[in-house]
């Protein structure tokens, strides 16, 4: 069981744009992370676009689940883990996250942000704490 993503994203008009993200491609041949990376990122934006206002959803694609999470006020959060990852636990996790990047980050910043601009540091504590590590043998 593996996270390997986990973004904060705008919902803005006319699309999604990326605020803050946090990858673990440690799993990954070191010649693909670049391009497993970039895919996770393209993927959460194109989820958080297609997601309405006020919904959660879980969406496979390939051989991993993404669950979206896009609040009323257009932030919007997503998760990628494989298929044995508990659902339950991804989408607590997106409301916490959630609920924190919207205190520490003023929602001016928001529409205009990019992970450049926005300092919230959290996100890689998060993936790191909530990864189950698969016991050895």
């Amino acid at each position: 069981m593996r996270l390997y993503s986990l973004s904060v994203l705008y919902k803005g008009d006319p699309k999604v744009h990326l605020l803050k993200a946090a990858y673990d491609v440690s799993t990954f041949n070191f010649f693909q992370r670049s391009s497993v990376q970039e895919f996770m990122t393209f993927t959460s934006q194109l989820i958080a676009e297609r997601s309405p206002l006020g919904s959660r959803a879980s969406v496979k694609e390939q051989e991993y689940l993404c669950h979206v999470y896009v609040r009323n006020d257009g932030l919007a959060g997503v998760v990628i883990a494989d298929n044995e990852y508990p659902q339950r636990v991804c989408f607590t996790l997106l409301d916490k996250v959630l609920d924190e990047f919207s205190r520490q980050v003023s929602k001016m910043d928001w529409p205009s942000g990019s992970p450049a601009t926005i300092s919230y540091s959290a996100l890689d504590g998060y993936l790191s704490k909530y990864q189950v590590q698969t016991p050895r043998t």
